[in-house]
C-alpha cells in the first residue's frame, strides 16, 4: 500500500490524534512523529522512513525504520542508536544530523535536531539559584 493511500485512510481518524482547541492546530502522539504535528510529512504511521527520538535513562534513543524490510512483516524492522548523556550535546546532535542527512530523510533534519536538543535540555539537572543579595537601604541596615 502506498504512503499516500495510508495517509488518506488514517488522516481523519486514528487513536493518536489530539484535538484540544476546535480552531487550533491538530497534534498527534504517534511514535516517529518528531514535531507531534498531524501532517503527512511528519507522520510516523504513513511514511515508510521515519526517525523517532526518545529520552531514555542512559541518554537519547534514536530509532529509524528500515525501508527495505518486508512489506508483509507483522512488525517493521528498526535500527536503534543510543547516545549516552555523558557524551555531550554536540556529539548527540552530530549523530542525529548524520542519520538524517545520509539520504534517509534529509527533510526531517531540522526537526530531528530540534527534538534532540529539547530532550537534552530537559535531561540536564538544573543548578540551584544563588541567594539574593540585599541592596540599598536594607543592606545598610543589615551591616549596622
Amino acid at each position: 500500500m502506498s504512503t499516500d493511500l495510508q495517509w488518506l485512510l488514517i488522516r481523519k481518524y486514528n487513536s493518536f490524534l489530539v484535538k484540544k482547541v476546535p480552531e487550533g492546530p491538530i497534534f498527534s502522539r504517534e511514535p516517529g512523529n518528531l514535531l507531534n504535528l498531524h501532517s503527512h510529512k511528519y507522520s510516523g504511521l504513513a511514511n515508510s522512513k521515519t526517525i523517532d527520538i526518545q529520552s531514555s535513562e542512559s541518554g537519547l534513543q534514536i530509532t529509524t525504520r528500515k525501508s527495505k524490510s518486508s512489506l508483509h512483516a507483522v512488525r517493521p524492522a528498526r535500527s536503534t542508536a543510543n547516545v549516552r548523556n555523558r557524551s555531550g550535546g554536540r556529539r548527540s546532535l552530530g549523530v542525529v544530523a548524520s542519520i538524517a542527512k545520509k539520504g534517509y530523510r534529509p527533510d526531517l533534519r531540522a526537526a530531528a535536531l530540534g527534538r534532540s536538543s529539547a530532550l537534552l535540555a530537559a535531561q540536564k539537572e538544573k543548578k540551584a539559584s544563588p541567594p539574593k543579595k540585599v541592596r540599598g537601604k536594607k543592606a545598610v541596615v543589615s551591616i549596622a
